[in-house]
């Protein structure tokens, strides 16, 4: 019998026992989040400062909700890192499933907000309330990420829940493997937005890399 799963409900332990994933502790797998990032301009400091002064806004009076998160934190990242112009494409709610070799196990949601370049899936982004921790999103971009239908490179992905960012790489193969990234905090000393904005700067061109 055929059991489908909601994305939002999925658990690491589902992608693991139904899609073989595995968490990989190798120190070369995820470098794109370290290594040879671009410079961050003045002037893209200034409007990343600008971005976390509005979030230190927000927090002041919460809950900070998903939406408010794309529109106020998400929207002005994807602005400055030029993703709303060619070769780009941004889609949201995009509806995913993927099953299980065994075809036992569908998982079905909808992604929250998915770029694309030359329809190669660049990264997914997964937006949570203010209140959520990172793991609480990490099994459900893990499922849409196995749904990228391009299994020849490597997948991204990014968790914002309010304040704090983390990165995911993917490789999809006989045994698919991947990593995170460092957690990101707006409230941590300095802006490290400026660090996220490297990072979807360096993700953006990936697919020239590989």
């Amino acid at each position: 019998m055929t059991q489908t799963i909601q994305a939002k409900n999925v658990t690491l332990r589902d992608l693991t026992l139904q899609f073989g994933l595995q968490l990989t502790e190798d120190g070369q797998f995820f470098r794109e989040w370290q290594d040879d990032l671009p410079e961050v301009t003045d002037d893209q400091k200034q409007f990343l400062d600008k971005v976390r002064a509005g979030y230190l806004n927000l927090v002041r009076d919460p809950p900070l909700l998903e939406k408010t998160i794309q529109i106020t934190i998400l929207g002005p990242f994807l602005f400055l890192a030029d993703f709303f112009l060619p070769p780009f494409q941004i889609k949201t709610e995009q509806s995913i499933e993927i099953t299980a070799e065994d075809e036992g196990t569908i998982v079905r949601g909808q992604i929250d907000i998915l770029l694309m370049r030359e329809q190669f899936w660049v990264a997914v982004i997964e937006s949570k309330r203010f209140s959520f921790s990172m793991e609480a999103g990490l099994a459900q971009l893990l499922a849409y990420m196995l749904a990228n239908p391009h299994p020849n490179q490597p997948g991204f992905g990014l968790i914002v829940t309010g304040g704090t960012f983390v990165f995911i790489k993917l490789i999809k193969d006989t045994v698919s493997q991947y990593a995170v990234s460092r957690e990101f905090a707006i409230r941590n000393p300095g802006n490290e937005l400026y660090e996220v904005f490297r990072i979807l700067k360096q993700i953006s061109v990936v697919k020239e890399v590989y």
